[in-house]
């Protein structure tokens, strides 16, 4: 009914919070091999030679060394996305490093059983998510994920923290970069109450909600803190409607993530979610609230 996968990472791990799974299992830094980072790298490279552009001349004008460059070219290294968008402009690809970058398998700061649910995300044409453990990865503010990331346990080396707010950031450039996609959050207020970070990074990260909230694509909810009535208490989830129009779901847990494709789990789910969004807040009056917050602290 379910296809599991599991791996390194905790339940504010790579996905969603903090985490110890990485790129090949190295929580960060060089990702292992792949067919498809190689693949990646030699159309790279036949665009550049197209060009007329040795690596030396290439190297500054994406703004990145020529020891990236070609390691990148040689599928060693995992591209990064203003290295993607660069190369892109310089090399006059008609989008084809986009669109294959795309279709990368490796992700460095995202745990192996998130990825299959982060190329989801990249193209949903709607995305549902419900969180009570923590204020959900596309909303975090860079203070707010660095503390998750700090106090993880077991402890993460600096460049695996490094690694992790990488990944962080980049997921982010999704509630900029698809205006047509639809955003639905819905979030528990004790979230804003633990004051996670300290009341400085609560501020922060309250404002940084509500300005997200003033796109037309996203809405947020927050679901009170007393409510006799509550579809969600079997925890977190994420539905994910695609392109094609198929809906999926992924759930979180503490040491994995499950991906659901089965029609029947996944009616379920959005059967709860459809629930929820009834229960909370609405969302003019979970802005409100939010104000008040931000008013009081």
């Amino acid at each position: 009914m379910t296809d599991d996968v599991t791996g390194g990472g905790g339940c504010i791990g790579a996905g969603e919070g903090g985490g110890t799974g990485g790129a090949g299992g190295a929580g960060g830094g060089e990702p292992e091999g792949s067919d498809s980072l190689k693949a990646f790298g030699e159309v790279v490279k036949a665009f550049r030679r197209r060009a007329g552009l040795t690596q030396e001349q290439f190297a500054p004008a994406v703004r990145y060394s020529v020891p990236t460059v070609a390691s990148i070219e040689q599928g060693r290294r995992f591209p990064p996305a203003d290295f993607v968008d660069r190369a892109e402009e310089v090399l006059e690809a008609f989008g084809a490093l986009r669109g294959a970058s795309r279709h990368l398998s490796r992700r460095p700061g995202l745990a192996r059983w998130f990825r299959q649910w982060a190329r989801l995300e990249a193209e949903a044409v709607s995305l549902d998510t419900y969180e009570c453990r923590l204020v959900p990865g596309l909303l975090q503010t860079e203070a707010y994920a660095r503390t998750l990331f700090v106090n993880q346990l077991p402890p993460l080396g600096d460049e695996q923290i490094e690694a992790q707010m990488a990944a962080r950031l980049e997921r982010q450039r999704l509630l900029t970069e698809r205006p047509n996609t639809a955003y639905s959050f819905i979030l528990e207020e004790h979230l804003f109450l633990r004051e996670t970070g300290g009341p400085e990074v609560t501020a922060g990260l309250v404002d940084h909600v509500l300005r997200v909230a003033e796109r037309r694509n996203i809405e947020i909810q927050v679901m009170p803190l007393v409510r006799w009535s509550h579809a969600g208490l079997a925890g977190p989830m994420q539905v994910v409607e695609t392109p094609d129009n198929r809906w999926l779901a992924y759930c979180e847990g503490q040491k994995s993530g499950q991906f659901f494709s089965d029609p029947k789990v996944v009616s379920e789910l959005k059967m709860r979610y459809a629930r929820m969004r009834s229960q909370a807040l609405t969302p003019e009056d979970s802005l409100g609230l939010l104000k008040r917050m931000r008013g009081a602290a």
